[in-house]
């Protein structure tokens, strides 16, 4: 995989991660603590993914040719 499919794959949990703040707003305001914190769950996991897909970008960005 290049940089370039990293940062793409970045890009689309990025809006995932976009998904799930919005889903996690109207939990919020129909006081679904319960799935909210599933929720929340859920957008560590896509945050350590988004971190993970950048290092990869970095590393290859940085790698000799």
């Amino acid at each position: 995989m290049s940089a370039d499919e990293s940062l793409q794959r970045a890009e689309e949990l990025l809006e995932r991660l976009r998904s799930k703040l919005d889903e996690l707003e109207r939990l919020a305001d129909a006081g679904d603590a319960d799935t909210a914190v599933d929720e929340l769950t859920e957008i560590a996991e896509i945050a350590k993914e988004i971190e993970g897909e950048i290092t990869r970008a970095r590393t290859r960005a940085d790698a000799p040719r």
